[in-house]
């Protein structure tokens, strides 16, 4: 579409500053004015995907209702728009690499060298511009990751260089840097943001807006001084200030102008006033809540957070809604043990057990399922939490001794939990599980069925192992339903157990679809259960 507009925005000075959050924030300020916004994220790793990394080496996996597997920016991006992102909004260098590397096989670089430019660079500019014009998209923001100066990101960079020229005022670069404070001599430092712009303009890139991350309020004589020697207008330095919560900075941004200079930047008609009525409602919920919900997620990436991302937003969205602050406990599973889990959950309203996978922490998951159905505390279990949940219930209730996961143990005489049919002749990591979005049928009377409001639902998934449908019989006998099966293949992909207050266990991730404007009902459902179990704290 050829009067789409292209926002990049990069990087300075250090990394973890919040591209992605400032990127999303731009995207929702343009969307409230009426425009049709989405968000790009190019990684510079040489992963085809983040599907085979280590939590703690980039925090959570996001997936896209098409069954990508991408950086947890993608999530930030759908809970700010409320609009699903697709394989098309993550790139990678590897995804990149593979395809020229793809291309010069069949031959259709007719035996030509094949170089980083114009090659690489044309297959980055393609995949950026494809965006625009498949979706029919106002405006694209790229996010390129990483920081300026980092060898792996400069094809990235060379691909905007090009782009700024070719595209003219149909494209802008947005530098977001730091301006640390030096408590000692009591004074904020522009230096770090002049070398990040030089660097930038060393590739032949000139910012047209600097975004400044800082814990202090910038005066104006500092940002006349980032702006002279940065080449920059003074009213296009913006001070991105630390805030409470991340849904505070669109407002912020407001405030600064940025919505403004960008459509100034790209001539796009300033006519329309941003509308941020619902987004500011939640935010004064959120800030104005005066009891507090208390919940325990058990998972064994805890000391990175970011390994939880989502789990955690949607729990906010959901305490927010339910009028009360979140006070979310991260647990180690690997720490938990039968003498010492009393008193690591006796004070919480609610459990919840997270995805995961291997060996390693699984008794621990086990015990906070056990822990939370014997003392009858509102439990949620997603993915390998609700195959805990099944593997408890089989070998405490039902008495299946031994009872286990075929992931767990290959040997085991009761696999309650089964490799799925379809992955037992894969032997590749990447990209081959059960991925993306798929119908479940909730059976009514359930707790889930109450929760959605619905009999047919859809839901993304990320997953080898599941529910083996031989014990099925057994289980519903026993006391466990499934609350939710896939129409097609007879999936089970929600156990429940009736009898309890409130004790639903998902194959699924909903945490993926949950929004600032419109929170995940089952995770609602599982916060108001827990608020009702005991009295909310003050």
């Amino acid at each position: 579409m050829p009067d789409t507009r292209y926002v990049f925005v990069t990087g300075g000075v250090a990394s973890s500053l919040g591209k992605g959050i400032i990127s999303a924030s731009l995207a929702k300020l343009l969307q409230a004015r009426g425009y049709k916004v989405t968000i790009q994220k190019l990684d510079p790793y040489l992963n085809v995907d983040p599907g085979t990394l280590n939590p703690y080496e980039h925090g959570e996996c996001y997936v896209t209702e098409d069954g990508a597997e991408t950086d947890l920016d993608l999530g930030h991006y759908e809970r700010f728009l409320n609009v699903p992102t697709s394989q098309s909004n993550n790139v990678t260098t590897g995804r990149i690499y593979q395809n020229v590397i793809n291309k010069e096989r069949r031959g259709d670089f007719l035996g030509k060298t094949v170089q980083i430019i114009p090659h690489i660079t044309d297959e980055i500019k393609r995949n950026i511009k494809l965006l625009g014009s498949k979706h029919k998209f106002d405006v694209v923001i790229t996010e390129i990751g990483g920081t300026v100066g980092d060898i792996e990101s400069l094809p990235y960079i060379e691909a905007v260089r090009q782009l700024k020229w070719e595209l003219g005022s149909k494209a802008m670069v947005i530098h977001l840097t730091l301006v640390p404070f030096l408590a000692a001599s009591g004074e904020l430092k522009t230096k770090p943001t002049q070398h990040s712009v030089k660097s930038l303009l060393e590739i032949g890139v000139q910012p047209d807006v600097l975004v400044l991350r800082t814990e202090h309020h910038l005066d104006a004589d500092i940002r006349k001084k980032v702006a002279l020697f940065c080449n920059v207008n003074s009213k296009a330095v913006i001070q991105s200030i630390d805030v409470s919560s991340i849904y505070e900075v669109p407002v912020k941004m407001q405030e600064e102008g940025l919505d403004e200079i960008v459509m100034e930047k790209l001539n796009l008609p300033i006519d329309q006033k941003p509308e941020l009525k619902q987004w500011k409602a939640f935010l004064s919920k959120l800030k104005n809540a005066k009891k507090t919900v208390r919940i325990g997620l058990v998972g064994k990436y805890v000391e990175l957070p970011d390994a939880y991302k989502s789990i955690i937003e949607a729990l906010i969205h959901a305490a927010t809604y339910n009028d009360h602050k979140l006070d979310i406990q991260l647990i180690q599973s690997e720490s938990i043990t039968t003498e010492n889990i009393k008193s690591k959950l006796k004070d919480l309203q609610g459990i919840l057990v997270a995805p995961g996978f291997g060996h390693r922490g699984f008794d621990g998951k086990l015990a906070a399922v056990k822990y939370a159905r014997e003392n009858n505390i509102p439990f949620l279990g997603i993915c390998l939490g609700m195959q805990c949940a099944v593997i408890e219930y089989a070998r405490d209730v039902l008495k299946l001794d031994k009872a286990n996961s075929k992931e767990m143990d290959h040997t085991t005489a009761y696999p309650v939990i089964d490799l799925m049919e379809d992955q037992k002749n894969i032997t590749d990591k990447g990209g081959t599980m059960r991925l993306g979005a798929y119908d479940c049928q909730l059976k009514k009377n359930s707790k889930t069925y109450q929760a959605y409001g619905t009999e047919l639902i859809k839901e993304r998934h990320r997953h080898r192992y599941e529910f083996n449908n031989d014990f099925l019989k057994r289980f519903e006998e026993g006391g466990m339903i499934a609350a939710g099966c896939n129409p097609d293949t007879g999936l089970v992909e929600i156990i429940e157990i009736p009898d309890h207050k409130w004790f639903v266990g998902v194959q699924f991730h909903p945490e993926y679809s949950s929004t600032v404007v419109s929170p995940h009902p089952l995770f609602m459902a599982f916060v108001k259960a827990s608020i009702d179990d005991k009295k909310s704290t003050k």
